[in-house]
């Protein structure tokens, strides 16, 4: 158990430090190439940050055990909105309309509704995983068109700015920062798993999902308190669309999963239920939704921890 609390601590300091040096670069190439800040947040920021997601779910392929990476996948969702998303409210509110967000908040929904119903008979399935994917590829499809619009009508950046070079060094650094973290983290997050000796599936949508979704947190958090408020909604949106339309099918494709209906479905309703609760009205997120985004995670927390397998 202590060394487990020893590897949390040590990627929590890998998470501050490469979640302060990886928005630094993200904001500055997306100024440098004329990309708005919101795209980059919700492609390249979210795909960076679920890297240890897509880790743990080769891994898990790998080995057989799919479920504690469905499960990571799922959770990791509950953990970006409930958690990540609730603890950056409570620093202030977040300016987003509806016409950013409408496209991803709508695949954001869809995803849930569409694993529920592909894991309605208990198993992700290889061809279930190829739908997913087909979903993804269509979202990313939509998304990279948006960000070629973009660049054509954006004007130049002026002034002094870092090279794209010190920004893309900025970048993986930063990148390579949070991947250690996750890595350190989600040995903790397993250690303290095994030693309360919990259900693979829970142990994913528990300990592992809040391991993984340390870059998440990191990134999340310091883009907020440096004003780039769209670079931690999008890191949000994106790192959920990617962990259930991209890494959650890409375990299915290794190995098929076989999950107990009963074991997703409070996951993905939790998952749904708060992707409703940052519906941006009137211009963006207001402070006071962070305290029901944390109590429906704390919620939710306790209902899988009571209802988990004996």
């Amino acid at each position: 158990m202590a060394e487990a609390v020893g590897f949390l601590v040590v990627g929590v300091i890998l998470a501050g430090v490469g979640g302060e040096v990886f928005v630094r670069g993200t904001v500055g190439l997306a100024l440098a190439f004329r990309i708005p800040v919101a795209v980059v947040g919700v492609t390249v920021a979210a795909f960076a940050t679920s890297s240890p997601e897509l880790s743990v779910a080769i891994s898990a392929g790998a080995k057989g055990t799919p479920e504690v990476s469905i499960g990571d996948a799922l959770g990791s969702n509950v953990v970006n909105i409930g958690l990540i998303l609730g603890l950056a409210l409570l620093l202030g509110p977040v300016k987003a309309g509806w016409k950013e967000l409408s496209r991803d908040f709508g695949f954001a929904l869809g995803a849930p509704a569409l694993t529920a119903f592909l894991l309605w008979d208990g198993t992700l399935s290889r061809l279930d995983g190829v739908v997913l994917l087909a979903l993804f590829v269509v979202w990313l499809w939509l998304t990279v068109r948006e960000a070629r619009h973009a660049r054509g009508v954006s004007p130049p950046v002026s002034g002094e700015t870092p090279s794209r070079g010190v920004l893309a060094v900025q970048l993986l650094a930063g990148l390579g920062l949070l991947v250690g973290a996750g890595i350190f983290v989600v040995k903790g997050a397993l250690g303290i798993g095994e030693a309360f000796a919990l259900d693979p599936f829970v142990v994913g949508v528990t300990m592992v999902s809040v391991g993984t979704s340390v870059p998440e947190l990191a990134t999340t958090l310091i883009a907020r308190v440096r004003g780039h408020e769209e670079v931690a909604l999008g890191t949000v949106l994106g790192s959920n669309l990617f962990n259930g339309l991209f890494i959650a099918p890409a375990a299915a494709l290794l190995t098929p999963a076989t999950v107990a209906w009963s074991s997703v479905a409070s996951s993905l309703a939790a998952g749904a239920v708060m992707v409703l609760l940052i519906a941006p009205l009137n211009g963006g997120l207001a402070r006071w939704r962070g305290l029901p985004l944390l109590v429906t995670y704390a919620g939710f927390i306790v209902w899988v921890l009571w209802a988990r397998p004996s």
